[in-house]
């Protein structure tokens, strides 16, 4: 672990600047967050969580199967705030309306050994784009600790490439979502027509860094990239151009995961307040297939709104099925 403590001093070192003079994110709201300023991610210079949990709901590499007689589960810390700010969100309450708390260093430090003590195949780090600097000293004193399990960086892919290019060497395994192809889709959704273009060289960084999953004898993740797409209604368009992107600039052996999960929620605007179809996912997986990636994790064409997949982050456990 001295190795990655030297990273992240490093990487700290490099990124202090954003403190006073904030463009961790493709926002640039260069706001002084050590004075209390904020951005549009509304956060300030302390990390800010909603809850911390031993959570079942990720893909099976990261989670483990629910077939499995007792899954040990990801250890997932949700934080509030968020850069994209994407209408739709599920996560809204934590997203857009920040229900949560400020935690030091050494709180949140402690959450994490906390998490691996009561068996977490890894740290899973939610939307941790725009509280990096305080996550990464939480994770310094973290590895001093002893803390060993992977650490995965679940991101709405919304990033600057020169800041992932800092955390080379630190993060174990990537979970990025890439979200939309368009434009135009991109500004509609989450106000950010320059989405596809800074995801893909995010995304293209992290595949440099972490190229092959790697599965222990659990089958359990220890290093990799997963790519998330989240089919909205109405966008399969979108959604086979990110396909035939990843297709063309990724081998078809990174692992995709192709999300279903969609419900409309908060701000969702007319044109997406409804289900996904199941022939639209279909459509989207078939392509898949035809496409040749070689590993797929799928979801059920479709979910009922009380399913454990839509949180509620105003209950002590967001997650009803657990």
């Amino acid at each position: 672990m001295d190795r990655k403590i030297a990273r992240i001093e490093r990487a700290l070192a490099q990124l202090s600047g954003h403190e006073a003079c904030c463009t961790l994110c493709p926002r640039e709201c260069r706001v002084n967050r050590k004075e209390g300023e904020v951005g549009i991610c509304q956060s300030g210079a302390q990390a800010s969580l909603s809850c911390a949990l031993i959570h079942h709901g990720e893909e099976p590499v990261l989670s483990g199967s629910r077939a499995a007689p007792s899954p040990r589960g990801s250890g997932t810390i949700f934080f509030t705030g968020c850069n994209l700010k994407c209408l739709f969100c599920q996560n809204y309450q934590i997203s857009w309306l920040t229900q949560g708390r400020a935690a030091s260093d050494e709180e949140l430090a402690a959450i994490m050994l906390d998490l691996e003590k009561k068996g977490a195949y890894n740290i899973n780090l939610v939307s941790p784009t725009h509280l990096i600097i305080p996550i990464l000293r939480a994770l310094d004193q973290a590895y001093r600790r002893g803390l060993r399990i992977p650490v995965v960086y679940n991101s709405n892919g919304y990033e600057k490439v020169d800041i992932i290019e800092k955390l080379a060497g630190i993060i174990d395994i990537y979970l990025p979502d890439l979200k939309y192809f368009s434009p135009d889709v991109a500004a509609k959704f989450s106000g950010a027509p320059d989405y596809f273009s800074h995801a893909r060289l995010s995304i293209q960084e992290m595949f440099c860094q972490q190229p092959a999953l790697v599965l222990d004898d659990r089958e359990i993740a220890r290093k990799g990239l997963i790519i998330r797409h989240l089919i909205l209604p109405g966008q399969t368009a979108d959604s086979l151009a990110i396909l035939d992107w990843l297709a063309y600039h990724l081998p078809r052996s990174v692992p995709l995961s192709l999300m279903s999960q969609y419900h409309p929620c908060y701000r969702a605007p007319a044109e997406i307040q409804r289900p996904l179809a199941a022939e639209e996912y279909q459509a989207v997986l078939t392509r898949a297939n035809e496409l040749q990636f070689e590993s797929l994790f799928i979801q059920p064409e479709g979910f009922e709104p009380d399913e454990h997949l839509v949180p509620d982050f105003s209950r002590p456990d967001p997650f009803k099925w657990r």
